[in-house]
C-alpha cells in the first residue's frame, strides 16, 4: 500500500489513522470515519479503490467539488469519473458503458441517483467492490447540514450486503455519529475517530470594531495567498467584494442569489488563482477543494460551531500554516436571533438557539479557543510540548487566548460590586442590564424597576461597559456566576459565588486583552524554510503549466511540493523524485521542466543542493524545532543582511515600520543570526530612551513616550527597545 501511496500520490508516509482505515476496508469491513478537513479522508477508500479489481462508488453532495476531485485523480494517473446533474444524457450514458466495460476505478455520483430506478438497475450490472459515502453527517436530522436525499443510501444495504461500505465526515458529535451508523445500517462496523485538532489552523477571535480596515490589514499580510471571507447576507458579500475591489484586491462575490454561470465562473477563477479572494454566504466552500486557502475570515460569525469547524477547514488543506480570524458583536447576535425567531417549528427553534449560545460562548470563553471547540465535539486537548514534557504555561501557541496571554489584575472589589448587583436585582436580568445599573444608566426599565434606588446603582466608574461584561464572563467561567440558555439569557449567582461574597476572598482575573491590529504572531511550527523568491518562481511557472492543463495550480503540484523544491533545491530526476507529492505520473510529466527553472535558479544564485532527509527523521528534526521562520521573517531577515532601513523593509513587504521591529525581535529571541548594528539610533538618543524603559519599565510604549514628552515617535522607540537589553 505504501508503494501505491507513492507511485500515485507521492506521499512516503500515511497520515494519522489513514493506514488503520484502509487496512479494514482491505478486509471486506464497514466502518465510520471520522478526520477534519485536510486530514485526509479521501484517501481511505481512493487507495484501496487501486487494490480491488471492480468499481469504488463514491457518494457525495458536492457537485462542484466532483469535477476537481475527479481531475486531480487523473493528474494522478488513476481512472475516474463523475455523474451528477451538470451532465447532459448521451454523457452519462457514455460514462455508464466505461463503467460496465471495467475502464473506470472510481466512480462519483450525488446522492440524488439512487432516487432513479434506471441508474438502481445500471448499479446491479456493475462489479463494485467499494462504498464511500462522503459528507456522511448530511444523513443525520441532528447534524448541522442535513439532506433528506441521504436518506436513500439504506438501499446500498439491502443491494448489496457483502460490499464494504465507509462513510466518511469532518464534523460530527457523538449523536451525529451514532445516528448515522444507524441510518446507514451498519450495524457490524468499526468506528476510526481522528483527532479534530487542526494544528496549522490559527483560531483567532476579534471585537467587530473598524472591520474593514481590520479586514484589509489581513488581507496585506497575507498579500498574493488565496483567502475566503464569510458574510452573513448577499448584500454584504456584494458590497465588501465592491469595496476590496476598490482597494485594489481581486475579489469576488459568490452567493446563492447569483446565476449559476456567474457563481461558476468566480468559483473557477478562484480555483485557478487568477482571483485570490471569494466574498461568499455559506453558500460557498461545501464545493471547493483548493488546498493553499490561507485566509479564512467570518465578517459576521457564524450561527453553530460545526458550521463554524467546517468553514475555517478550507483553510490549510495542504497543511501548511493558516490564519481563521472571526469578527464577533452583540448587533450580530441579533441578526442570527432574527432568524431564529421565524422559526414554526418551536423544536427546531429551541434547538437553533441552543446552537447559537454555544457559538457565543466561543466568542466569549477566556480559556485557549482550541480547547473549547475540541471539546465541544467530545475531545480532551493536550497541549503541545517541544521536549515532551507538561508546559508550565499552558498554550496551543495559535489561538488569540494562548498568543496574547492577558495579564492579571486585581478584581476582587469589581466583582463583589458584580455579583451584588446580581443578587440585589434578583437574578433575573442579563448582563448589559447589570452593567447599566452598575454604570448608573437611568434607562426606562431600570427606573421602572425602581433599581436606580439600590445602593448598587451607579458605584462603578473605573471601569466601562466592555470591561464590566468582559468581567462578568469571567465570573461566568469560573462559576461564581452562572447564565441561563434561552433567547435573553440570565445571569444568576452560584453557591460558589456567594461564598466568594462572604468571605472577601482574595481574586485576579485577565485583563481584556488588547484588539487583533498589529498582531504579527503566528502559528508557524509546522512551516519548513524555504528560499522564497525560489518559491515565487515556481508558483508563478506552476500557474502557466496549469492554465496550458486548463486544471488548477494545486493540481500540478501543491505549495508544500513547492516549498520543498524550494528548500532542497533538487537538481535531478532522482532527487525530484522524493519530494512529498511527487508521484510516478507527476514525475514523468513535470519534473524535466520543473527541473529547469530550479537549476537554472541553481546556477545563478550559486547555490548547493541539500539531501532530502528520510521522512521519519525530517518530522523529528520539524518536531524539535520551536520555531521554524515564515516567509515573511526570512524576508525581513534578507532585507537585513542587504543593510536596508527598516522603513525601505516595511514598504518592500507591505508592513508597518512597527511590525518590521516586531520581526526583528523576534528573530532574535529564536537565535537567528542577524546583524542589526546599523540600525541603532544615534547614541545620545539612545540613550534618552534607555533610561526612559529604566523608569518607566519595559512593558507599555505609553509611559516612555510621555516620559519623552513625545520628542521620540513610537517608531524609533520600538527601535530603541530593541538595543536597550
Amino acid at each position: 500500500m505504501k508503494q501505491l501511496l507513492k507511485k500515485y500520490f507521492g506521499y512516503d508516509e500515511f497520515r494519522p489513522l489513514q493506514e488503520e482505515v484502509i487496512e479494514h476496508v482491505l478486509l471486506g469491513k464497514d466502518c465510520f470515519v471520522l478526520m477534519p478537513t485536510g486530514g485526509g479522508k479521501s484517501l481511505c477508500y481512493q487507495l484501496p479503490a487501486l487494490k480491488f479489481d471492480g468499481l469504488t462508488l463514491v457518494v457525495s453532495p458536492l457537485i462542484a467539488l466532483m469535477k476537481d476531485q475527479v481531475d486531480a485523480l487523473k493528474t494522478n494517473g488513476i481512472s475516474a469519473e463523475y455523474i451528477n446533474s451538470s451532465l447532459l444524457p448521451a454523457e452519462i450514458q457514455q460514462i455508464q458503458e466505461k463503467v460496465i466495460a471495467g475502464k473506470v476505478k472510481i466512480l462519483y455520483i450525488a446522492p440524488e441517483r439512487l432516487a432513479s430506478l434506471d441508474f438502481k438497475n445500471f448499479l446491479k450490472k456493475v462489479n463494485v467492490k467499494l462504498i464511500a459515502i462522503d459528507e456522511a453527517h448530511c444523513i443525520s436530522q441532528w447534524g448541522h447540514d442535513f439532506r433528506p436525499e441521504y436518506r436513500n443510501l439504506k438501499f446500498f444495504k439491502s443491494e448489496f450486503p457483502k460490499i464494504p461500505i465507509i462513510a466518511l465526515t469532518a464534523t460530527a458529535t457523538a449523536k451525529v455519529r451514532e445516528d448515522i451508523v444507524r441510518q446507514l445500517l451498519l450495524d457490524n462496523s468499526r468506528s476510526f475517530i481522528s483527532s479534530f485538532n487542526r494544528e496549522n489552523l490559527e483560531m483567532i477571535v476579534t471585537r467587530k470594531r473598524k472591520a474593514f480596515d481590520k479586514l484589509l490589514g489581513l488581507l496585506q499580510k497575507h498579500k498574493n495567498e488565496s483567502a475566503i471571507i464569510y458574510c452573513f447576507s448577499r448584500k454584504d458579500t456584494e458590497k465588501i467584494a465592491m469595496y476590496l475591489q476598490l482597494e485594489g484586491f481581486k475579489a469576488l462575490p459568490y452567493h446563492a442569489g447569483l446565476n449559476s454561470e456567474t457563481r461558476k465562473k468566480n468559483q473557477e477563477l478562484f480555483i485557478k488563482d487568477e482571483a485570490l479572494i471569494i466574498v461568499a454566504t455559506i453558500a460557498f466552500g461545501m464545493g471547493i477543494d483548493k488546498p493553499n486557502v490561507r485566509l479564512v475570515v467570518h465578517y459576521t460569525f457564524p450561527k453553530t460551531i460545526e458550521g463554524y469547524y467546517q468553514e475555517i477547514g478550507r483553510a490549510g488543506r495542504d497543511g501548511l500554516p493558516s490564519e481563521c480570524v472571526l469578527f464577533y458583536s452583540y448587533g450580530d447576535i441579533r441578526k442570527h436571533e432574527f432568524f431564529i425567531d421565524q422559526m414554526k417549528d418551536a423544536v427546531e427553534q429551541e434547538k437553533s438557539r441552543e446552537k447559537l449560545n454555544q457559538i457565543i460562548k466561543y466568542c466569549e470563553t477566556i480559556i485557549c479557543r482550541r480547547k473549547y471547540v475540541l471539546g465541544y465535539f467530545g475531545e480532551e486537548y493536550s497541549f503541545p510540548s517541544s521536549d515532551g514534557k507538561e508546559l508550565d504555561k499552558k498554550s496551543c501557541e495559535a489561538c488569540d487566548i494562548c498568543l496574547n496571554p492577558n495579564l492579571l489584575f486585581d478584581a476582587a472589589e469589581i466583582s463583589q460590586k458584580i455579583i451584588s448587583c446580581v443578587i440585589r436585582t434578583g437574578n433575573r436580568f442579563g448582563r448589559n442590564y447589570i452593567a447599566d445599573v452598575l454604570l448608573g444608566k437611568s434607562s426606562q426599565q431600570i427606573i421602572d424597576n425602581q433599581h436606580n434606588n439600590l445602593s448598587v446603582f451607579g458605584i462603578v466608574s473605573d471601569f466601562n461597559k466592555d470591561e464590566i461584561n468582559h468581567i462578568t464572563k469571567s465570573l461566568i467561567a469560573y462559576e461564581f456566576l452562572q447564565v441561563s440558555s434561552g433567547k435573553y439569557p440570565i445571569v444568576s449567582v452560584t453557591e460558589k459565588g456567594i461564598l466568594f461574597l462572604k468571605q472577601k476572598e482574595a481574586l485576579k482575573l485577565p485583563k481584556m486583552h488588547e484588539d487583533l491590529e498589529g498582531q504579527e504572531k503566528s502559528v508557524s511550527r509546522r512551516k519548513i524554510q524555504y528560499d522564497f523568491d525560489l518559491f515565487e518562481k515556481l508558483r508563478e511557472f506552476r500557474k502557466q503549466i496549469a492554465n496550458k492543463n486548463n486544471v488548477p495550480p494545486f493540481m500540478i503540484f501543491s505549495d508544500v511540493s513547492l516549498q520543498e523544491m524550494a528548500r532542497y533545491f533538487p537538481a535531478d530526476k532522482n532527487s525530484f523524485a522524493k519530494i512529498e507529492g511527487v508521484g510516478i505520473r507527476k514525475l514523468e510529466n513535470f519534473s524535466e521542466v520543473f527541473l529547469a527553472v530550479i537549476n537554472n535558479y541553481i546556477k545563478e544564485n550559486n547555490i548547493q543542493s541539500v539531501e532530502i532527509l528520510n521522512r521519519v527523521q525530517n518530522r523529528n528534526v520539524k518536531k524539535n524545532n520551536s520555531f521554524a521562520v515564515p516567509d515573511r521573517y526570512i524576508r525581513t531577515k534578507k532585507m537585513i543582511s542587504q543593510k536596508l532601513s527598516i522603513s525601505e523593509i516595511a514598504d518592500k513587504q507591505g508592513f508597518k515600520y512597527g511590525t518590521i521591529v516586531a520581526h526583528i525581535k523576534k528573530l532574535i529571541s529564536n537565535g537567528e543570526d542577524i546583524d542589526i548594528d546599523y540600525l541603532k539610533p544615534p547614541q545620545e538618543r539612545l540613550e534618552k530612551i534607555k533610561t526612559a524603559f529604566e523608569k518607566c519599565g519595559d512593558e507599555k510604549l505609553k509611559p516612555v513616550f510621555e516620559y519623552l514628552k513625545g520628542e521620540y515617535s513610537y517608531d524609533e522607540i520600538r527601535l530603541g527597545k530593541l538595543f536597550y537589553k
